[in-house]
Order: C-alpha cells, then sequence, then structure tokens
C-alpha cells in the first residue's frame, strides 16, 4: 500500500468532483474547489475521520469494498478505479461480467433523476445503483450478494421476487430471463458468472429448467410495465434503457403517463421513498 500517493490520489481527485456530478446542489457559500471530505465519506458511507486519515497518509488499509465506494463516490473511471486499487495494496481487478463499478456517466444521469425509479443494471440483472424512487419500487437491491445479485436467480428461487408483477405477465417474464440469460452466457463465455448461474438454476428449478431445454432466445421485455405495488397498488410505467460505452451495463428508467392515476400513484410512491429515507 503506497500511502502518500493513495492519499496525494484520492485529495486531488476529490477536488476535481464537482457537487452537481454527484447530484448535490452548490450553495451560494460553498469555498470547497470539489467535494468537501464529508460528503465524500457520506457517499461512501465511511466515516469522513477516516477519509482525512487516509488523505493524510497516516489511515489504515481499506478493504477492497471501501476501495470499490470510495471509486464510486468520486466517480473514477474504471482506469482511475484500478490505480486507486493498485495504491492500496490491491491487485488490478479482473474486468469480468461481475463488474461492480459503475459507469460514472450512467451515475451523473441517475443522480439528475429523482422523481422516477431508475437503477443501473449489470449484464446478469444485477442491480448495481438505484435512486430513492427505485428502492420505494423494488425495494433495495444493492445490497444483495452472490447468486440472489441476479435478478433472473431470484425470480426462479424466491417465490416473493414475482409479487410485484402481475400473474398473466409471470410465464412471459420467465422466458425473457431465460432468453436473456442465455445471450449473455453466449457473449461472456462457459467461464462467465452468466453460465454459472445457468448451471446453478437448471440444477434447482424445473421451470428454468424447461425453459433453457426448449431453447428460447429473442424474447425481450416489454416498454410496458404492469406492477402490483403493496403501498400504492397498480402501477402502469414505461421504461426506458441507455447504456454505457461498453454496451455492459444499463440505466433503466421508469415513468408514467401524465394525468393518469399511475403518474399520481409513482408520485406517491417517491414520496413514500423519500420519506423512508
Amino acid at each position: 500500500m503506497d500511502t502518500s500517493e493513495l492519499g496525494d490520489f484520492l485529495r486531488t481527485r476529490r477536488q476535481v468532483v464537482q457537487p452537481e456530478d454527484v447530484g448535490l446542489r452548490r450553495g451560494a457559500r460553498r469555498r470547497t474547489s470539489g467535494l468537501r471530505r464529508e460528503e465524500v465519506a457520506a457517499l461512501a458511507d465511511v466515516s469522513a475521520d477516516y477519509l482525512a486519515r487516509l488523505e493524510r497518509a497516516n489511515g489504515s488499509q481499506p478493504s477492497e469494498q471501501v476501495v470499490t465506494a470510495l471509486a464510486r463516490a468520486l466517480r473514477l473511471s474504471l482506469d482511475e478505479r484500478d490505480h486507486l486499487m493498485l495504491l492500496a495494496g490491491y491487485p488490478r481487478p479482473t474486468r469480468l461480467d461481475a463488474d461492480e463499478h459503475v459507469s460514472p456517466g450512467l451515475l451523473r444521469i441517475l443522480d439528475s433523476l429523482s422523481e422516477t425509479p431508475a437503477q443501473v443494471m449489470g449484464p446478469v440483472g444485477d442491480t448495481l445503483a438505484q435512486n430513492p424512487a427505485a428502492v420505494a419500487l423494488f425495494g433495495d437491491e444493492t445490497h444483495l450478494r452472490g447468486s440472489v445479485r441476479s435478478a433472473p436467480f431470484r425470480w426462479f428461487t424466491d417465490p416473493s421476487a414475482r409479487r410485484l408483477y402481475r400473474p398473466q405477465d409471470h410465464v412471459h417474464q420467465s422466458r425473457v430471463m431465460v432468453s436473456q440469460l442465455r445471450t449473455v452466457a453466449a457473449q461472456m463465455g462457459p467461464g462467465s458468472l452468466a453460465a454459472s448461474l445457468a448451471r446453478d438454476l437448471r440444477g434447482c428449478s424445473d421451470e428454468f429448467c424447461d425453459l433453457w431445454a426448449a431453447g428460447h432466445t429473442g424474447f425481450r421485455h416489454s416498454e410496458e410495465k404492469h406492477f402490483i405495488h403493496p403501498e400504492v397498488g397498480e402501477l402502469n410505467l414505461f421504461c426506458q434503457a441507455a447504456q454505457d460505452t461498453d454496451r455492459v451495463q444499463t440505466l433503466l428508467v421508469l415513468t408514467a403517463t401524465p394525468g393518469t392515476p399511475s403518474a399520481e400513484r409513482l408520485r406517491l410512491l417517491t414520496v413514500i421513498g423519500n420519506y423512508a429515507l
């Protein structure tokens, strides 16, 4: 661990990132160049005192999870994230389909959205980042670890994963999940996380096994989504997707037609989500 270089890098990157880059307002009395130390600490879920010690080159070695959180808070590119890992004493992460580092461009868009659910998804249906409205709609999915991080895995192994969706949509949803996982597994190869998830699901879900054997491909999610939310009831939303430059991560944004009951319920859901925070 190169404590001096690590401290310099954290400090200089903090001074480069602007409040608007992370969804914060720039107050009239702000004199700090870039972000305040307390702001970065809050975004990374670490103490400001610990971050100060890291910047002064007298802190203990941060865990890989903390380094990842700091990289996200500072909106580092993949190359910058890798450099931070090396400075913290860890090998450069292997950039496979399980990479949790969220595209800074997608995060900037996510931070700008406050009144509509939005979240960043990885290639195997793993939720990498959510805004409060998305947490209110889907629950907090970013804390999940292991196979249950994958939406297809939860869909076929956990009955509660289907409660938000209308029963008449379950068959199509299952076919889409299998089709997309098959595509990603073919793209990533037999040693990928997608291929491993498919093998595990064939061993624990008869429904998945039958659909996989049927060779389903080409099924896509409909742009129109129908949800039954326990707090606000039925929601008819439209889902738009934007991908990062490497086409590995996808930002999903869900909106309602203005003036409809779903629009009113979505506004209520946003209030509920913000209140819960």
